[in-house]
């Protein structure tokens, strides 16, 4: 017996299936595909919908607008590629030997499952997974198993359905199919035609030595494929894993509902193939490319990784309320993230964190009411600018916080905005100021701590800083700091001493 084992996944009309896998209203629609130079564009792929209301392939646009209640959408390669590397990837799931064999509008990639029966079963029950998986990610599938790798390509092409060959009986599955079939020209097809050689087991019944006098070398492959023994060397790719999903509107876009529609099923896909290798989206990043060649671009960061669609799509719907394209969109692009789903241990006496979905979406919806710089996590910056600070966006550490004993230090508590007040001054040193109606003698007072910079630009600072210890009226002592802003000649009390 032959150790070897292929199964080949052929998704027909594939430029259709591209656009449909994403378009979940049109399922049951008939649709045709249009490519080729503008007036001169004709039908170059169907769904089944399509063809039962008479169209076909070559048919010309104005031939199609004919029919009625038929769907015609432009071709897109960018959507056809973006397609077929989900289709990798559902394939790479069951074998990670896989060699390309698209032909056509056909897209074929042909498996190498030998040894694969103590993780799958046998070759109709991983055949039946497969079809499965792909349905999952929005394609209609034939598959064919065999021992020889020409043999699956073939039947996969030629049938539909799921079709398990034995080992030996090659000859035997392939000898009814017609015999375009094989790859041959239209007047090599005429040849046969006129010897009455319409099926492949016509063709491997002629004998080999006639055959290539009459056809050349190329006859005796053609007669080794009919009778499925035609040997192979395979040759696996190594496709690169990325989570982007590509939709190309055959109309520009404005409705917000419109994009989100569409959006909803591009997350759908990420998080599958997210979840299909145990991993999360820790980011998505959106570009909507705009009417008159301007590209819009969104960003959305949960504050862990997720895999909850209706969450990701809430953000992704906050996002653009927020900041919403100027202009009609023409396509979407989603470019996902991976990262690792984290789970923390709480401690038994430690405070209960926000739930991260709850808490991503009350942040967006707090960005969107006081703006994205006024929600975050604060965050020095490296500079002598006193109290120059940044917001960074939120994010929950997994990490368990870890605190050690220290000897208790003074606090400085800022003001937020500083208190403008009045100062008096005896010898250049603060003795006492106001702060509305209410009168503070210093009782000591240190400084000044001098510090300036940016002086070309308009938000240079030219300050003296004051440590001071004061008295109210009531005797009640308290240690504030005291800014003299120089630029705008005014005093502020910006911060107390705890």
């Amino acid at each position: 017996m032959n150790s070897e084992l292929y199964a080949c996944v052929h998704a027909a009309e594939f430029p259709a299936q591209a656009l449909l896998r994403l378009r979940t209203d049109l399922h049951t629609q008939p649709v045709a595909v249009l490519d080729g130079p503008a007036l001169q564009e004709i039908v170059c792929s169907l769904n089944r919908h399509a063809v039962r209301r008479g169209a076909a392939l070559g048919m010309t646009k104005l031939e199609a607008e004919g029919l009625s209640r038929l769907q015609l959408l432009p071709r897109s390669f960018e959507v056809e590629t973006a397609a077929h590397a989900v289709l990798l990837e559902c394939a790479a799931k069951f074998s990670p030997r896989i060699e390309e064999a698209s032909d056509g509008t056909g897209c074929a990639l042909v498996l190498d499952i030998t040894g694969t029966e103590l993780l799958f079963g046998p070759p109709e029950k991983l055949a039946g997974r497969l079809r499965d998986e792909m349905a999952t990610a929005g394609f209609r599938v034939s598959i064919a198993t065999s021992a020889n790798f020409h043999m699956a390509q073939i039947k996969a092409a030629a049938t539909r359905g799921i079709t398990i060959i034995p080992a030996g009986e090659e000859a035997r599955a392939l000898e009814k199919l017609p015999i375009a079939s094989l790859a041959l020209t239209e007047e090599q097809k005429g040849t046969f035609a006129s010897w009455g050689i319409r099926t492949l087991g016509e063709l491997a019944a002629l004998p080999e030595v006639e055959l290539v006098k009459r056809l050349g070398a190329a006859a005796s492959d053609w007669r080794a494929l009919a009778q499925g023994v035609a040997r192979h060397t395979f040759q696996p790719i190594e496709p690169e894993f990325a989570l982007k999903e590509f939709y190309d509107f055959e109309t520009p876009v404005e409705q917000l509902d419109s994009l989100l529609f569409i959006g909803a099923r591009m997350i759908d896909c990420l998080v599958a193939r997210a979840v299909g290798r145990a991993l999360s989206l820790a980011s998505l990043s959106v570009d909507m490319a705009l009417e008159g060649g301007r590209v819009h671009h969104l960003a959305v960061h949960p504050a862990v990784p997720s895999v909850d669609r209706k969450f990701l799509l809430k953000l992704l719907q906050l996002e653009m309320g927020a900041h919403p394209p100027v202009a009609a969109v023409v396509s979407l692009t989603f470019t996902a993230e991976a990262g690792q789903s984290t789970k923390m241990q709480l401690g038994l006496f430690a405070p209960q964190t926000p739930e991260p979905s709850r808490l991503d979406v009350t942040l967006a919806r707090l960005k969107a009411i006081v703006g994205e710089d006024r929600v975050g996590t604060p965050a020095l910056e490296d500079t002598h600018r006193p109290g120059s600070f940044r917001m960074e966006g939120f994010v929950v550490d997994a990490k368990p916080a870890t605190s050690k004993a220290e000897s208790p230090r003074m606090a400085l508590r800022r003001v937020r905005p500083p208190h403008p007040i009045r100062v008096s001054l005896h010898a250049l040193k603060p003795v006492c100021f106001r702060d509305g109606d209410s009168r503070f003698e210093i009782t000591a007072v240190y400084g000044p701590w001098r510090t300036s910079g940016c002086w070309w630009s308009q938000d240079g600072w030219n300050t003296e800083e004051w440590d001071a210890l004061a008295a109210s009226r009531n005797g009640e002592m308290f240690g504030c700091l005291l800014v003299l802003d120089k630029l705008l000649n005014e005093w502020r009390l910006e911060a107390f001493y705890d």
